[in-house]
């Protein structure tokens, strides 16, 4: 797995943070790491289909995904997960994932993507057992995981 993959959508996932939450995501440190099957955790996953293939993984603690999700619907508070939130969040996962293509696009990789879906423990063992990750730190909110695996 090449690195420079998941720099489309680190740069993404910073930009799209930064307007829709209000907040200026850190970086963690880039890895390869088994994806395992967690608690109280949500996975967003987008496919990519064209030049590279493959699935963005979008992981957080629940209770991330609630502050975030609290943050886009203008600070009202989200206590949780209902059909607007689990909503709101693949949009958010949707966002990253477009702009990402976009950069893409215009490093010359043609890529689609699919529609976002909410990923349920159940679905995740169907998924490849290893991703290129690297975490984005949010202050005040929690970490957001970004998985990418390239087929």
């Amino acid at each position: 797995m090449k690195a420079e993959v998941i720099n489309p959508f680190l740069e993404s996932a910073r930009v799209v943070i930064e307007q829709v939450v209000q907040v200026s995501p850190s970086t963690g440190n880039l890895g390869v790491k088994e994806i395992e099957l967690i608690d109280n955790h949500i996975w967003i996953q987008v496919g990519m289909t064209g030049q590279l293939s493959g699935d963005i993984i979008f992981g957080l603690a629940e209770q991330v995904a609630l502050r975030i999700v609290s943050a886009m619907m203008g600070g009202f508070t989200i206590t949780e997960m209902d059909e607007m939130g689990q909503s709101a969040i693949s949009e958010l996962g949707n966002m990253i994932s477009g702009n990402a293509s976009t950069i893409l696009s215009n490093q010359g990789v043609a890529v689609d993507i699919t529609p976002p879906k909410l990923m349920k423990m159940a679905n995740m063992s169907e998924m490849p057992r290893k991703a290129l990750s690297i975490p984005l730190l949010m202050e005040g909110i929690g970490e957001l995981d970004i998985q990418v695996i390239v087929q």
